[in-house]
């Protein structure tokens, strides 16, 4: 019986290895490509002639932005979320003036209430271990334990998933509360707001151990057309403190439980608030506690990937009761994914689409939002990335990107590669990419340092 080391010698050993080779490098190791069959061909927009003309099958990069899926796609995904929250906080960059580090910028997050008491790790301020709150016992801070109900029979799941399911809504009251309270500050209406400033932000949710996402976001006071227009004097950094810790105080959304008792949804008393320190370069923290822009735009891309696998949820959707039976995921876990299947059954959740979410703990939000003048978006970057990569090839074949045309015709053929000895190999073309990569980000780094 042939083992998996010999089909991989046996791919390799083929005649079209190099080419298929040459595919997956393109989409730097893409876990699961999509493969697509057809022609690809350049004329001269002038005049017609023909230039190149090719027929076969390419890979186009899935594209998921968890790491869990796919790390090649994740690390492109990162690297965008780097650049679009740096360019709001540092400017400079893609169409985003310099001047937005004179703004009141704060970097803010908001939790989620407590449904039930839950295992947790603590530390003193000096740094020693403290006792759990729930049951007075000190645990590891890698043990599977932490974050799960003291008493799974108490815990409130179904408001656990219906807060879950409304916490995008929840971030809508705030930003529209925010403002009324900026309004309130200065002494004139909401409705006058937009004549005097803008309210940019970059948010991003990430789940904590307890299955529950909390937001980070960078919230930032612009003038009224933009990061280009200066802020009024009266909207200060303490008045944008303020602002916001009174917002996230009164923002409320009343629902109802499935035996129709009201239920009403709030965030959660920890509101952390963090000034953003232009000066602070390689520390994460200031001495008062401000946080840097790198680090800032670091974090950020960092929670963007990493997708639910800290709250050990699913990568996919749940298709069928037998899913969750055999997910892989821990009691906790599984009750709140239960719990959101369950009440997706029910009429009174038919507009939360809960079954199509319980994979994501009933969460239905995005990931990485932004206000319109933040900076700039995501359809943009990769635009200019394709530009890019279509010019650069252009130029090596010595023709001129504003006479060329492109043209493709591709048809679908499949996603992820044929068989396991592809898998692994393109895991190991992926590996070694990354680790390329990550060596020159070093070797540039110290560079950079030592001019």
């Amino acid at each position: 019986m042939l083992t998996l080391d010999d089909h991989i010698a046996a791919r390799v050993q083929r005649a079209d290895y190099i080419h298929w080779r040459h595919k997956v490098e393109s989409v730097g190791g893409c876990a699961k490509p999509i493969r697509l069959t057809g022609t690809h061909r350049l004329e001269h927009k002038s005049t017609g002639t023909p230039i190149y003309h090719a027929e076969g099958d390419v890979f186009v990069a899935c594209g998921n932005r968890r790491e869990s899926v796919c790390p090649t796609c994740a690390d492109r995904y990162a690297a965008d979320a780097f650049h679009l929250i740096r360019a709001g906080l540092a400017g400079g960059s893609k169409g985003i003036p310099t001047s937005v580090t004179d703004k009141p910028r704060a970097f803010v997050t908001l939790t989620a209430p407590s449904f039930g008491a839950v295992h947790n790790v603590r530390t003193s301020r000096r740094g020693r271990s403290m006792p759990c709150t729930g049951c007075g016992q000190y645990h590891h801070p890698a043990n599977p334990i932490i974050g799960t109900p003291v008493d799974p029979h108490t815990y409130d799941y179904v408001g656990a998933v219906l807060w879950q399911a409304h916490a995008g809504q929840l971030w809508a009251r705030f930003t529209q509360r925010l403002r009324r309270e900026l309004a309130k500050a200065a002494g004139i209406r909401v409705r006058e707001v937009g004549e005097y400033l803008r309210l940019s932000y970059g948010k991003v949710a990430e789940y904590q151990r307890r299955g529950l996402v909390h937001f980070h976001a960078v919230i930032r006071l612009d003038g009224p057309d933009g990061p280009a227009d200066p802020t009024p004097g009266w909207a200060t950094l303490d008045v944008l403190d303020a602002a916001i810790r009174a917002a996230a105080a009164s923002v409320t959304i009343t629902t109802h439980r499935p035996d129709g008792q009201a239920l009403d949804l709030a965030w959660g008393e920890q509101v952390d608030i963090r000034r953003v320190n232009p000066t602070t370069v390689q520390r994460v923290e200031g001495p008062d506690g401000s946080i840097s822009e790198a680090a800032l735009a670091g974090y950020v891309a960092k929670y963007a990937t990493k997708g639910t696998g800290k709250s050990e949820a699913a990568d996919r959707p749940i298709r069928s009761q037998e899913d969750i039976d055999y997910l892989d995921v821990s009691d906790h876990h599984r009750r709140i994914i239960q719990t959101a299947w369950d009440l997706g059954s029910l009429d009174n959740y038919a507009d939360l689409n809960l079954r199509r979410w319980a994979h994501m703990l009933g969460f239905r939000g995005h990931f990485l939002t932004k206000s319109r003048r933040y900076s700039v978006t995501f359809g943009q970057l990769r635009a200019a990335r394709r530009t890019w990569r279509l010019a650069t090839n252009l130029a090596a074949a010595e023709l001129d990107p504003n006479d060329v045309l492109v043209i493709n015709d591709w048809r679908f053929d499949g996603v992820g590669y044929t068989n396991e000895a592809e898998r692994e190999l393109a895991a190991a073309i992926a590996t070694r990419i990354r680790q390329h990569r990550a060596l020159k980000h070093r070797k540039d780094n110290d560079h950079a340092q030592a001019a």
